[in-house]
């Protein structure tokens, strides 16, 4: 069993997509406040994103992931070598991500929560690899498949939609709402990074800005992203949590 001090410093979130660029979009805004406020966090691509119609290749694509991880102030990024296209909930799939969850010990791990009709059927996989990598990772006395990796207990799961896709998609409800008015444009600009995505699709800034607008409006916040819990939230200071940011009650 490989000992706790040789692994790397623990993250405190890991944020998983199935390709470069899914993370900035659902929730890039939350990643960098986090990073802010002084937790440690981390990216996990299931895939490269490659093949992609203009894209010069897989290292153009990963210099631009990287450089979207700087500006949201991440500490780590982490591509796993599983195929975009061709992503499928498998048994070698979620023991890949698992081993990342035991490699790394987050305390909170953010994914997919839908599908995305008419985008990559890979984001509905990438969904349910999570699920499963966040329960493998605390199974004990299943070692031979973990490379002698510890077992991990993932605290606390949330869910994000892409900003492209709306509140109403499958239900998905409003559970919680991450203030973001202070990281909007780090969002945005680490969406920028990704030009051989989107400089041919400049439409795709006003898309998240407005997402985000109306997500926050509807929190009483000037922008925000939206979560669900895998399961209800205690909490212990119910004023701190229900009153907006910053009002005193009178």
């Amino acid at each position: 069993m490989i000992d706790l001090a040789d692994l790397p410093e623990r993250l405190d979130v890991i944020a998983v997509g199935a390709h470069p660029d899914d993370v900035e979009i659902a929730c890039g805004g939350t990643l960098a406040l986090l990073a802010q406020q002084g937790y440690r966090v981390g990216i996990i691509d299931l895939t490269d994103g490659e093949p992609t119609p203009h894209s010069q290749g897989p290292e153009v694509r990963l210099k631009e992931a990287q450089r979207a991880a700087e500006v949201l102030g991440v500490a780590v990024r982490r591509t796993l070598d599983l195929p975009n296209r061709r992503l499928f909930d498998c048994f070698e799939t979620r023991v890949a991500l698992a081993k990342e969850f035991r490699r790394y010990r987050p305390r909170l791990v953010i994914g997919f929560g839908d599908k995305t009709p008419m985008a990559s059927p890979d984001h509905w996989q990438a969904m349910q690899i999570t699920d499963a990598a966040v329960f493998y990772s605390r199974l004990t006395k299943w070692d031979e498949h973990f490379e002698g990796l510890p077992v991990h207990a993932v605290s606390r799961q949330l869910y994000f939609r892409l900003a492209f896709e709306p509140d109403t998609l499958g239900g998905f409800p409003n559970h919680l709402t991450v203030d973001i008015a202070a990281t909007l444009e780090a969002k945005i600009d680490s969406i920028r990074c990704y030009e051989t995505q989107f400089a041919h699709k400049a439409y795709v800034y006003d898309r998240v800005r407005a997402a985000a607008v109306v997500s926050g409006q509807a929190a009483g916040v000037s922008a925000g992203e939206v979560f669900v819990a895998s399961r209800p939230v205690a909490v212990t200071d119910l004023v701190a949590t229900v009153l907006p940011h910053g009002e005193v009650q009178t």
